[in-house]
């Protein structure tokens, strides 16, 4: 048997017997979370659109534990594999409830009759999603937020091995979002279920997965481990960010660095610069950063933000290189902020570098002094 659980063969994709996107090759592991990330109308959504047949493939096939989905009766694949499409299905006269319900159909018998144990995964698939209270509502005339909850609970109404959703993250507040995503991550690894969804958040994508598929152009750009795939070198391309860069620290993008001269001095250690610099970055201040270790938090934003950053080896005494330069970029300056940084051994020529700040009178008034 083939050590991945979901995995595609000669996999292409399109419309009308066009190819938009071809070779693609998914190897998922059971209870391993997949995420298809990339730019808007890259293909993300074809893509899983053709894996779970809703969309018929250009060429090749998927397979669930080494069995073909083109082979597959629609009622077995149902029992495989539950779907959370962006697209609105119609509920008209129905409850949410009933919407749930059709989870179970696919255990039924010819009538659709639901027995208790059906209506008790009905109603433990509402309390996972914290929908109970909308059991009773029609299913039209709930908010987008609500219905993606309801159509999760449905999915998990199916009891699948393999769960496939297109941003479903789509319409809800950080709240939900959160909710949802600790949802999938407790059923792909208490219950081994198998995600594949695609997101727009990559910071999300990058703290929930466990593998990422870039999707850009007519062939699959990258796919790895979110360690692998989360750099500025990737990132950066895949989305075509030009004007600002991407944060592998905090998984997310910064804006552009302000031009011109650096009028700003910023002194700052342990992450206590951050706010700083992205406030001098939304006034259109250029700045200058130092002297941070290279390891630190602050390092990694102001290389971001900052016209130049001193830096020195982490764990190593600060030396005459890195201080020369920061004094010499700080009297350029009229202005310097010390957001406070712990003075120690290897450190100690901070302090240094604060009180020349402070006898030069650049150091802003109120300005904490290490």
């Amino acid at each position: 048997m083939n050590e991945y659980y979901f995995r595609t063969e000669d996999l292409s994709v399109g419309y009308n017997g066009n190819t938009l996107i071809h070779d693609i090759e998914i190897r998922v592991r059971a209870g391993e979370i997949l995420t298809l990330i990339g730019p808007n109308g890259s293909g993300k959504s074809t893509i899983l659109k053709s894996i779970t047949r809703h969309l018929a493939a250009i060429r090749g096939d998927s397979f669930i534990a080494d069995a073909s989905v083109k082979g597959m009766s629609y009622k077995e694949l149902s029992r495989k594999l539950a779907v959370v499409l962006t697209e609105r299905i119609k509920g008209e006269l129905l409850t949410c409830w009933d919407v749930v319900a059709t989870g179970r159909y696919p255990y039924t018998n010819t009538l659709g009759l639901l027995s208790p144990a059906d209506r008790e995964i009905v109603r433990a698939a509402l309390e996972k999603v914290h929908a109970q209270e909308l059991a009773d509502r029609d299913f039209t005339a709930i908010s987008d937020g609500q219905r993606q909850r309801i159509l999760l609970a449905r999915a998990i109404c199916q009891e699948p091995e393999i769960i496939v959703l297109d941003e479903p993250t789509s319409f809800l507040d950080i709240r939900h979002k959160l909710e949802l995503l600790s949802i999938l991550r407790t059923m792909a690894k208490e219950k081994g279920i198998t995600v594949i969804m695609s997101l727009h958040e990559i910071d999300f994508a990058q703290k929930i997965s466990d593998k990422i598929m870039c999707v850009h152009g007519d062939r699959i750009e990258h796919f790895g481990t979110p360690d692998e795939i989360f750099r500025p070198e990737i990132i950066n391309p895949l989305y075509g960010i030009a004007d600002g860069s991407y944060n592998i620290t905090f998984g997310s993008v910064e804006m552009p660095r302000p031009a011109g001269a650096p009028r700003v001095f910023v002194i700052s250690a342990c992450g206590s610069g951050v706010d700083t610099f992205r406030r001098l970055q939304k006034e259109g201040v250029p700045f200058c950063a130092g002297i941070l270790y290279e390891n630190d938090v602050d390092c990694q934003v102001a290389r971001s933000l900052a016209a130049e950053v001193v830096t020195e080896t982490p764990f190593m005494p600060i030396g005459d290189a890195a201080f020369d330069r920061a004094l010499a970029l700080m009297k350029t300056c009229n202005t310097v902020i010390c957001t406070g940084v712990p003075i120690g051994q290897t450190n100690r020529r901070m302090a240094d570098l604060i009180a020349q700040a402070k006898a030069l009178g650049l150091l802003r008034d109120g300005a904490a002094e290490g």
